[in-house]
């Protein structure tokens, strides 16, 4: 039976400090958690992690620990070593790596009975039964369960990421407690952002659950996102269309003014490079704007007048067969 070096399954030194265990604790954490990990031992190794992390980060249980090894459960402060623990001769060794132990258990006494009479019956059942691990009280610790919220963020506010404050409700104790969120920018709509311990307690000890933000993106009256391209319009009179302009559009960076080509039907587009939607790590979409010709409602005489003139006098034809 090998011995369970709780100093190894975290990946530190003997002698590492409460902060590198810790550290040590959360990046394991993360990568073997059930919700997120593919390893097929995923679930064991993660409350392999959580109890070395439950014994080590507390200054009692490590100093036990480190004196009894396995059966520091069963050591009361001061207290002689339990019975039938005398043959045991710990080796830990030095580093990481840990080392292994002898023992001697006279009297032809098997290994269940052995271990049982230790470290109570209750001490293997954590693989095959409750999920969850047995603490030194008898309770089993449990993981905490993880809370998932939608925040929904304006288009501008998605794209420019920040620090956004939530309110987030307990179930367990009916409170509501706040957490302030350092979102990226360019966060797509869908998107889930994972947060480490930041969802229900756990339970008898356990780690607490994550908290996933599911996020959407409100639709923008202005502009529409597609992929990392933005997509708006330019409203522009029959006149700028044809005779061509200056005009000013909304980005997500404020107002900008573009050139109107002469000639402009309604339609055409015009490319803002580098305006659009950011990538994290790369350079933003375009901003795509379409033009759109309006005509007054009501014409003024002289209007009037002047359409009139102008449809007497020009050759072009919107439609074939005119």
């Amino acid at each position: 039976m090998e011995y369970k070096d709780y100093y190894k399954v975290l990946g530190v030194r003997r002698d590492a400090s409460a902060e590198e265990i810790q550290k040590a604790y959360r990046k394991l954490a993360r990568k073997y958690h059930p919700d997120v990990a593919t390893e097929p031992d995923a679930e064991a190794r993660f409350k392999e992690i959580a109890e070395a992390n439950e014994v080590l980060k507390d200054p009692e249980k490590r100093a036990k620990y480190d004196r009894f090894g396995a059966a520091w459960k069963n050591v009361q402060e001061g207290a002689p070593p339990p019975p039938g623990f005398e043959g045991f001769s710990f080796d830990f060794g030095s580093g990481s790596g840990g080392g292994g132990f002898q023992f001697d258990l006279g009297g032809g006494e098997g290994f269940s009975s052995f271990f049982e009479m230790l470290f109570g019956r209750g001490a293997a059942a954590g693989a095959g039964g409750a999920p969850g691990w047995q603490t030194g009280r008898g309770g089993w610790a449990r993981p905490g369960a993880n809370q998932e919220v939608e925040l929904t963020l304006s288009l501008a506010e998605a794209a420019r990421g920040g620090v956004r404050e939530l309110q987030i409700h307990d179930p367990q104790s009916g409170q509501t407690r706040k957490l302030r969120v350092n979102l990226p920018a360019g966060v797509r709509p869908g998107q889930r952002l994972r947060l480490a311990g930041q969802g229900e307690p756990g339970h008898a000890g356990g780690p607490a659950g994550d908290l996933l933000l599911r996020l959407r993106i409100a639709p923008d009256p202005r502009l529409r996102l597609e992929g990392r391209d933005l997509h708006g319009q330019l409203v522009v009179t029959p006149w700028e269309a044809a005779l061509g302009g200056q005009a000013e559009v909304e980005t997500l960076d404020g107002r900008v003014t573009v050139r109107i080509p002469p000639g402009s039907s309604t339609g055409r587009r015009i490319r803002l490079r580098g305006k659009g939607y950011p990538r994290a790590g790369g350079e933003a979409g375009d901003l795509y704007v379409e033009i759109r010709i309006a005509v007054p409602e009501k014409l003024t005489d002289a209007e009037r007048r002047l359409f009139e003139q102008l449809a007497a006098t020009s050759s072009f034809r919107a439609r074939s067969g005119d």
